[in-house]
């Protein structure tokens, strides 16, 4: 079996620690981190911080780069003998289906079997499509026209019924999909997941999603990659590495909202040398922070990567992204230095 799926989903459902979970559950399994910007990225640090097998490609979506992909998917099946590989896909991820699986049908057919094409979500994300329009609700609906599977993850955080509902509504506004439920989390689900992908196949249907028309291309010219990676010492004691990511993550998410801009994830990782790392994640200026993976003890140095996806323009983020690393940085009393800023 060489098996390869794609994940897409809106920015938050969980396609990462999906794909890890699904890393971490046998020696076959493998994952392909993908981003825009270069190297280095908070994903992929996490995936080798965990010691996934975890291969990455960065600079433009896989959408474009079939052939660093089909490198990748070679090595891993026939070098490292992996029966399932999966991919996500940076941003937003509409059109993938056409570019990705399409593309790898025609011009290497019968090289791969292809898993039900897959589109993640939550229970924030089936809200915003009940709430209906604007930017977030079209992306949204876009994705999940395009899915053979939905998965609906972060289960664990609705009760019986709610799940029900949630599951009933995307079974009935895409009937087109199969929908499973999962927590990535706590693994529930998981293997369900994991038979859907090896033994289901891609449809290989082609819906017409509106891809590069008029309201795809306004929507879409509203969006932003947004990319700082950077070393912090601490001058004077050890500090609390966990109050530092969630006082910057607040900080941000502050900053996000007095522009009036939407910032529906933002992934803040920080490690130490050796290998013990702080997750937070941001799901928008009016949502929770999440805490995923906190440090086991006071910290004297670390390296970080703040990877985000915003609504807004880019210059007006940067400056409010940079304006708050270097303020929390210094209320900690860390010398600081930032070596890669991107916007894309």
């Amino acid at each position: 079996m060489r098996k390869f799926a794609v994940f897409s989903g809106f920015l938050g459902s969980g396609k990462t620690t999906t794909m890890m979970a699904l890393a971490k559950k046998g020696t076959k399994t493998a994952m392909i981190t993908n981003d825009l910007g270069n190297k280095g990225l908070a994903d992929h640090k996490l995936a080798t911080l965990r010691e996934c097998n975890a291969a990455e490609i960065t600079g433009d979506c896989i959408c474009y780069q079939t052939e660093k992909l089909v490198e990748n998917l070679n090595r891993l099946f026939e070098e490292e003998g992996c029966d399932l590989v999966v991919s996500d896909i940076p941003g937003f991820g509409v059109g993938a289906l056409d570019h990705v699986y399409h593309t790898l049908g025609d011009k290497y057919p019968g090289q791969y079997e292809l898993a039900p094409f897959t589109v993640l979500t939550e229970p924030r994300t089936v809200d915003l499509l009940r709430e209906g329009g604007g930017d977030l609700a079209y992306i949204l609906h876009t994705q999940l026209v395009e899915a053979d599977l939905i998965v609906l993850n972060k289960c664990d955080l609705l009760d019986a019924s709610g799940r029900e509902a949630a599951v009933q509504y995307l079974k009935k506004t895409y009937p087109q999909a199969e929908v499973v439920t999962l927590s990535a989390v706590t693994g529930e689900g998981l293997d369900a997941l994991y038979k859907a992908l090896t033994e289901g196949q891609a449809s290989m249907h082609r819906p017409d999603i509106g891809y590069g028309g008029e309201a795809f291309t306004e929507v879409m010219g509203r969006v932003c990659e947004y990319n700082i990676q950077y070393y912090a010492t601490v001058c004077c004691n050890d500090f609390d590495g966990n109050a530092y990511l969630l006082d910057l993550a607040r900080e941000v998410q502050k900053r996000v909202g007095e522009l009036k801009a939407r910032i529906p994830h933002m992934k803040l990782l920080a490690w130490e040398p050796e290998g013990e790392y702080g997750k937070v994640d941001l799901l928008d200026v009016d949502r929770p922070i999440e805490v995923s993976q906190t440090f086991g003890h006071p910290c004297t140095e670390l390296a970080a990567a703040l990877n985000a996806s915003a609504f807004g323009v880019g210059t007006e983020l940067d400056a409010a992204i940079t304006a708050a690393v270097e303020q929390v940085s210094r209320q900690y009393q860390l010398d600081l230095v930032i070596y890669r800023k991107e916007v894309i």
